[in-house]
């Protein structure tokens, strides 16, 4: 699975990992993540991410 990083902030989202602090389990793809999804650490938009 490919990996997306925060364009502003340079966080990296890696499905294997999930995001536990917003209760996205580990092994979810970048395209079932939910539509108001936003980056952990500055609230960035899942448009502000790019494929890595």
């Amino acid at each position: 699975m490919d990996s997306y990083i925060c364009d502003i902030c340079a966080y990296e989202y890696n499905p294997e990992n999930g995001d536990v602090a917003s209760d996205i389990a580990p092994g979810t793809a970048w395209e079932d993540l939910p539509d108001d999804w936003v980056c952990p650490v500055c609230g960035a938009q899942k448009s502000d991410f790019f494929k890595k």
